[in-house]
């Protein structure tokens, strides 16, 4: 209803945000205006933009950083001491 805002959100843990999520647009005509006004091609979405047109419940997720986590939880200053393989411009195979 107002386009100006989403429905996403962020999960905070000890002043850091750790995760964020949102609801998934399942409005199928909605989806193929914003691909219009995006210049996003449709053709390849097809079939993902027809399944909501069999009826699918509003629906969402959360991705969390799991290294995040560890850091915060352990105490670690630096996320890298947090992550098996760690990636940087440097780093960039295991």
């Amino acid at each position: 209803e107002k386009p100006e805002f989403s429905n996403s959100y962020d999960v905070i843990f000890c002043g850091q945000e750790i995760g964020s999520g949102a609801q998934r647009c399942h409005d199928p005509e909605l989806l193929e205006e914003r691909c219009a006004s995006l210049g996003v091609p449709t053709e390849p979405l097809q079939s993902y933009i027809e399944s909501f047109r069999h009826g699918v419940p509003p629906h969402g997720g959360v991705g969390l950083g799991l290294e995040r986590i560890v850091q915060l939880y352990l105490g670690l200053d630096n996320i890298r001491k947090a992550s098996m393989f760690a990636r940087d411009p440097t780093r960039l195979t295991p």
